[in-house]
């Protein structure tokens, strides 16, 4: 199984080569030019891992929630790639890389939950729960949510009592109230942890068509509609 990831949801921009269980990334965290920066990466870690796009199974991307411009980047690049190539794409969720990313670095995480949070602006949270035996699905559904609304869904929740919270929306200072032994608001997104994830999706038939492919905000339409309202005036 050969997969080719991409992510530009947050700050970091990272590219990764999955190959039968080996990983070559190029991890960059940069807040701009990843338009510039996103196609050579491609490039050195298809070299570094010594294949052709052609030879790559699919490709596999962070399908949000986050950052309307940084989803839009990725999965663009992605489109124009799996067309070129006519390869198939596997999206994951951003929130599930950010906690698997977070429980491969902190050993002591392995067998609990972690709590993914990115910062939804606005004064809100994206998060969702994932656990070691199903990392690409949520515990309980993936929300955007004010962090107030979000710490009385995790005090109401039945998760196990050893929990963590990862991501860089833990900023927040209404989540220091939230049940969870340790926070990690440093993680960030890795294409590597896509890639593994999107592994595991494809070996169980999940992937779409490049045009099929569309990133998810969890943000309403009407939201985004005033929000490129507000811009166009």
């Amino acid at each position: 199984m050969k997969l080719l990831a991409l992510d530009t949801t947050s700050g970091a921009c990272s590219v990764a080569l999955y190959d039968d269980g080996r990983i070559t990334e190029q991890f960059v965290q940069a807040e701009r030019d990843h338009t510039r920066r996103l196609l050579p990466m491609v490039d050195e870690v298809l070299k570094q891992a010594g294949l052709e796009l052609s030879e790559v199974d699919a490709l596999a991307v962070s399908r949000g929630p986050g950052s309307f411009t940084g989803l839009r980047i990725a999965i663009s690049c992605v489109q124009g790639l799996a067309f070129a190539a006519d390869k198939p794409v596997v999206p994951v969720s951003s929130l599930a890389a950010l906690a698997a990313g977070a429980r491969r670095k902190h050993s002591e995480w392995q067998q609990a939950p972690v709590i993914a949070a990115l910062d939804a602006r606005m004064g809100q949270i994206y998060w969702g729960v994932y656990s070691p035996k199903a990392p690409n699905c949520s515990l309980l559904p993936e929300a955007v949510q004010d962090p107030e609304q979000a710490v009385y869904a995790l005090r109401e929740s039945d998760l196990p009592q050893e929990r963590y919270g990862a991501g860089p929306g833990w900023h927040y200072p209404a989540l220091e109230q939230a049940p969870v032994k340790a926070v990690d608001s440093e993680a960030l997104i890795h294409a590597r942890d896509i890639a593994e994830l999107a592994a595991l999706l494809w070996e169980n038939g999940v992937s779409v068509r490049a045009e099929e492919l569309e990133p998810l905000y969890l943000r309403d339409e009407i939201t985004w509609q005033k929000r490129q309202k507000i811009r166009s005036q």
